[in-house]
């Protein structure tokens, strides 16, 4: 019995206490925020006891899965810049509560920016209403939403999403500190920063100085741009920028910048460089591989300093333009301009449509090839249309290694659009109107597209009647695209134009498979 009881004395000493039960830690909260109703001695974290003011919002570092939502009919005045960041399970979201329709508004009233996220990760924004007017400035940058990382490395996931960014007037900075309604901004220069995993949707940009949507980084630097900023390259990753709306830019419509596999489609830009001294495109990128664009509609870019509807710039490679719309811009359909000692190789425009765009400015013409050249930029199975006087068709300043292939080219306007143009490659285009076809071109087409409207003022008057010269006229592309900008698959062999069916009616309006409205 002695030795039983020592042993057990012996096991007692030996074997640790029970850890005390650890308490769960407490569900993600959401902070409410009611700028004309609410009172920062508030805790906030139900609706009937809200906060104030945009301060004491932002004084807080939010944990992961936590919301912050402001009252919709309200204005908040200021910047709400939360501290804090979210986990990939588990991100931190700001939005909108209340019964209506309208969004919570918030007015920068002159900050850096309305929105500012700054050096944090895992955040989405929605359903908000965003403007940053201040006095009127040439010196201030501001922007409505602005997500910053300075040394940061990578940040992850950010979604912008339903969100209206309006009345913006910023002064006219671009790069690497821009002015605008939603941009990423990378910078720094100690430690490589980057974004991954980037969407802007669903959401409206109008009347903002300068950029509607874009990013940029001071990390930039590559054998494709040997004098770029920084001292290393940090793509951009996982950016896409859908289903949104800009209207009424300074300067750039949507400007992709350091990215590497982003896609833009179903946006529409229609006003852009209205106010700005730079050169601007509607929608194009700069130091970006194998960006996708895609069913985008960009219209009325002001001034012939560029202000082309698509670009192809410097250090673009393996980039598409595919299924878009094009039309009434200033500046032209397309630019082809590569920056000095940049490499631009392997880029295609394919399946678009232009109608009456222009530029009168020389060098420049609907499609312009200006800057230093390019490597292996295809442009083909376009249809280009004009009813503008005193432009270029296409027009080249010194650069080559261009080929168009497939291409309808055709002016209605009294002189014709004629080409400038005696440097890049042409095969199996149709040309009408303008002028004498190209001299590279050995198959060329010179009679009637007979499209279905005699003189056509928007996409579906480019279709092609039984009697066009361009059906089954084109060369084959072994490019694996097997649909047209309207649905239709790609004929064999393929119609010259971006017209792909089979001949229709006059005044035939159908949508194919409706590829293009999906």
């Amino acid at each position: 019995m002695r030795h039983t009881a020592l042993l057990t004395v012996a096991l007692a000493l030996v074997t640790p206490a029970q850890a005390p039960a650890q308490a769960a830690p407490a569900p993600p909260a959401t902070h409410y925020v009611d700028c004309r109703a609410g009172n920062d001695t508030n805790a906030g974290t139900d609706p009937a006891h809200p906060l104030r003011t945009l301060a004491k919002a932002s004084a807080r570092t939010y944990r992961p899965g936590e919301r912050i939502l402001f009252k919709r009919g309200t204005t908040c005045t200021g910047t709400f810049a939360p501290q804090g960041s979210g986990t990939p399970a588990a991100p931190i979201a700001a939005g909108a509560y209340g019964t209506g329709t309208g969004k919570p508004h918030i007015e920068g009233n002159g900050a850096r920016a309305a929105v500012l996220l700054d050096n944090v990760q895992q955040w989405e924004l929605h359903d908000l209403d965003v403007s940053n007017t201040g006095p009127a400035t040439t010196t201030a940058r501001r922007a409505g939403i602005l997500v910053r990382l300075t040394d940061f490395g990578t940040g992850h996931h950010y979604a912008v999403r339903d969100v209206d960014v309006h009345d913006v007037n910023g002064a006219d900075f671009k790069d690497p500190d821009p002015s605008g309604g939603i941009l990423f901004a990378a910078q720094g220069a100690l430690t490589p920063t980057g974004f991954d995993d980037v969407t802007v949707s669903g959401s409206t940009v109008t009347h903002v100085d300068r950029t509607g949507i874009g990013t940029s980084s001071t990390w930039g630097r590559r054998p494709e741009h040997p004098q770029g900023p920084g001292t290393t390259f940090v793509p951009i990753t996982g950016l896409r920028i859908e289903n949104n709306r800009v209207a009424d830019t300074g300067g750039d419509g949507i400007v992709i910048q350091n990215a590497d596999g982003a896609l833009a489609e179903h946006n529409t830009v229609d006003g852009f460089n209205a106010r700005s001294a730079g050169y601007n495109a509607g929608l194009w990128a700069w130091n970006s591989d194998h960006v996708r664009y895609q069913y985008n509609e960009v219209s009325h870019g002001h001034g012939t300093r560029d202000s082309m509807a698509f670009d192809i710039d410097g250090g673009n490679n393996g980039n598409v333009y595919q299924y878009n719309y094009s039309h009434d811009n200033e500046g032209g359909f397309l630019l082809v301009c590569n920056g000095t000692g940049m490499t631009s190789a392997d880029n295609v425009v394919r399946h678009n449509i232009s109608v009456n765009d222009r530029n009168r400015s020389a060098p420049y013409g609907i499609v312009s090839v200006v800057c230093g050249p390019t490597t292996r930029t295809q442009v083909y199975d376009n249809t280009v249309v004009t009813n503008q006087s005193g432009t270029a068709m296409v027009s080249d300043n010194g650069p080559g290694n261009v080929t168009f292939r497939n291409n309808v080219f055709v002016s209605s306007a009294p002189g014709g659009a004629p080409f400038a143009d005696p440097r890049n490659a042409y095969d199996h285009n149709l040309y009408r109107g303008v002028g004498a076809a190209p001299t590279s071109d050995r198959s060329p087409v010179t009679a009637d597209p007979a499209f279905t409207a005699p003189v056509p003022a928007g996409p579906y008057d480019v279709q092609l009647r039984p009697v066009s010269a361009a059906l089954r006229e084109g060369i084959p592309v072994a490019d694996g695209v097997t649909r047209d900008w309207f649905g239709n698959a790609i004929a064999s062999p393929p119609n010259i134009g971006a017209y792909q069916g089979p001949g229709a009616a006059p005044g035939y309006s159908g949508y194919g498979t409706g590829l293009r409205a999906s």
